[in-house]
């Protein structure tokens, strides 16, 4: 699973960062048409071929089936509605979000690509119901996932890094810090150098 895992909602920052050492890359689309969220995964699915970039579509697993997609990211309510054998049957990973122990226990009872567990620190992304996990809770969850890798996201940083990946994080999801970064291509570029060390 590749260290750095840069997540965006819209397929434009795709094209602005993933040049600059970006391998793995969700498109996170929030609020928008059909038709817009269509055109959306289309070109970002082409752009990420191009450059060598495994591109994972959240929430939209039957678009992701249609347009021929391979990886999709669903959080605990899409699992409700996903279609997995159909996802199995077409060769499409998945990585399934976690917040509490029924919750890892529900996600792994799939037998997904990776488990997410988040926020691990205060995230300004979105209000979220849940309190910051803790490096603690890395430890734990990585001890209960055994060989599922473990994407640690929420309010991550490069100076957070050695500690995420101390805990047992095989892979950390970033958003806010490089998208509202005055440089988000010399942040990521940051992202990518501190997640070869």
């Amino acid at each position: 699973m590749e260290r750095f895992y840069l997540i965006t909602g819209d397929v434009d920052w795709i094209e602005k960062l993933a040049p600059h050492g970006v391998k793995l890359v969700q498109l996170r689309i929030k609020d928008q048409p059909e038709a817009e969220v269509r055109r959306q995964v289309i070109k970002a699915r082409d752009f990420c071929k191009i450059h060598g970039t495994q591109m994972i579509i959240n929430d939209y697993w039957e678009l992701a089936l249609e347009l021929g997609c391979d990886f999709v990211h669903l959080g605990q309510e899409d699992m409700d509605t996903a279609d997995f054998a159909a996802l199995r049957k077409a060769g499409v990973r998945f990585g399934l979000s976690t917040h509490d122990e029924a919750e890892l226990d529900r996600a792994l009872s799939h037998e997904p690509e990776y488990v997410a567990l988040g926020p691990v620190y205060p995230t300004k992304l979105k209000k979220m119901k849940w309190a910051s996990q803790g490096l603690d809770r890395v430890r734990r969850w990585k001890q209960m996932v055994g060989g599922t890798p473990l994407v640690a996201i929420g309010g991550l940083t490069p100076e957070r890094l050695a500690g995420v990946f101390e805990a047992g994080a095989d892979s950390a999801a970033v958003v806010t810090d490089i998208l509202q970064a005055p440089d988000p291509v010399a942040r990521t570029q940051e992202w990518v150098e501190a997640c070869r060390l």
